[in-house]
């Protein structure tokens, strides 16, 4: 059996064509058609990734999205009939790791799925070349077999997109990554307008991991370049 796809929206049909899509691609569907019920079945449930509309019944996917993210960090795609930027970043910088408007081209989102959760389930196999070991800067310490994030000792809670966007950074210090190559090593396709992406995930690493994000001591921009991962000289 493939792996466990939630589809989140308050109308039938496009629950069950995505559904069908899904299904014959391999993966095993869960259905919810507003968003409590989809947190209801991400109790229970082993769920690998959700899709999620905006606009829904008793909690809308934005709210979902929130509470979801509060205990999981399986990769969330968020549906909207909006395609307004703003839309999009909204839902980027409350958690989300992609963006589909609809009316969407199926192939898109089936192919944005599988992009998606190759990343997630790959998170502990990327560099397998050197994943033993730890990488430390200033306040930061990056153990890279757990793939995780410590920040003065305390372990940072990032979504696998935030994760492998941290691994990049911590493994690159001083390195000035532009958004398009962040985009294509993280997201593992060809960067379309993903300036907008990369920076509402670059804010959201800021706010969990540096003391003033609106100064940050790590992550930096060079403006126009890119982003990099500031080398910190003492590392008490």
């Amino acid at each position: 059996m493939g792996e466990c796809v939630l589809i989140v929206d308050d109308d039938r049909e496009i629950v069950k064509a995505i559904g069908i899509l899904l299904e014959g691609e391999g993966y095993q569907v869960l259905k919810a058609y507003d968003g409590l019920a989809a947190l209801d079945i991400l109790a229970e449930k082993e769920v690998s990734l959700a899709i999620i509309d905006v606009m829904m019944p008793k909690l809308d996917g934005l709210s979902a999205l929130m509470r979801i993210r509060e205990k999981k960090n399986i990769p969330v795609i968020v549906l909207s009939a909006k395609s307004e930027d703003s839309d999009k970043i909204l839902g980027l910088s409350m958690g989300a790791d992609d963006y589909v408007a609809k009316p969407f081209n199926p192939q898109e989102l089936a192919a944005r799925v599988k992009s998606q959760l190759r990343r997630y389930t790959s998170l502990g196999d990327i560099h397998a070349r050197n994943r033993d070991g730890e990488i430390k800067n200033g306040r930061l310490l990056y153990k890279t077999e757990e793939m995780t994030l410590y920040a003065d000792g305390e372990p940072v809670k990032l979504t696998a997109t935030e994760t492998k966007i941290v691994d990049l950074f911590m493994r690159n210090p001083g390195r000035v990554f532009p958004a398009e190559e962040i985009y294509r090593r993280v997201w593992g396709e060809e960067a379309f307008s993903s300036e907008n992406t990369v920076m509402v995930h670059i804010r959201r690493i800021r706010e969990k991991m540096e003391l003033n994000p609106k100064e940050p001591e790590y992550l930096k921009v060079v403006w126009g370049i890119g982003y990099k991962m500031e080398k910190q000289e003492k590392s008490s």
